[in-house]
């Protein structure tokens, strides 16, 4: 029993360790973006060693991975897109509109967590194989749950004529792309109230059949 509770406490502190690490790692690459973030200013902020970085989380670009994917998730782990609420949600919504609405206000949220980290991967797979890989396989995820999502909305019978599943899915990968996010939030100053109903209002006037 001794040996099983301190087995346990042992996984909660590597666990509490890792979730510190994660931390300090968002906080570097917002900071310093991903060429800038080194694994020993990272160990020194985690207030860990460098081996204890690599046995927890991993290399630089395993690092951003899992902060892209935890801020996607909106918690400290990664989630399969169905497990997300905000999935759940539109899923569940048999109203076209109100699909839209429910994902504006849900990538309103995640791009305010997502987009310098977004951004950073993209910057860094210009330079770095591994980042590359990572920056693919991320960015083919985004385009596949587009295409997931302009299937559920066509499926209501209630979109204009004539769109098909490429031209939706393409449309809103487009106009929530974290660049766009940016320039109209950072760049132009949009309150992030102005951008999710932007975000929302475009949606509904360029796919919604009218009446």
């Amino acid at each position: 029993m001794k040996r099983s509770y301190e087995s346990e406490q042992r996984r909660a502190q590597s666990e509490a360790t890792r979730q510190r690490i994660l931390v300090a790692a968002r906080a570097l690459v917002v900071e310093r973006g991903y060429r800038g973030t080194t694994i020993a200013e990272l160990a020194r902020r985690a207030d860990v060693h460098v081996d204890t970085i690599y046995e927890l989380v991993g290399r630089k670009p395993v690092i951003l991975r899992e902060l892209v994917e935890r801020a996607i998730s909106g918690t400290d782990r990664p989630l399969d897109p169905f497990e997300r609420d905000y999935v759940q949600q539109i899923t569940a919504e048999p109203d076209a509109g109100r699909k839209l609405d429910l994902y504006a206000a849900a990538m309103r949220r995640i791009l305010e967590r997502l987009a310098p980290l977004f951004l950073a991967l993209r910057d860094a797979s210009a330079t770095d194989q591994e980042a590359a890989q990572v920056w693919s396989q991320i960015s083919e995820r985004r385009a596949t749950n587009m295409r997931m999502l302009a299937t559920d909305l066509l499926a209501t019978g209630q979109l204009r004529d004539g769109l098909s599943i490429d031209e939706v899915a393409d449309t809103i990968w487009a106009t929530n792309s974290p660049d766009l996010h940016r320039l109209l939030v950072e760049d132009r100053g949009w309150s992030p109230d102005h951008y999710q109903e932007w975000l929302a209002t475009s949606w509904r006037r360029l796919f919604l059949a009218e009446g």
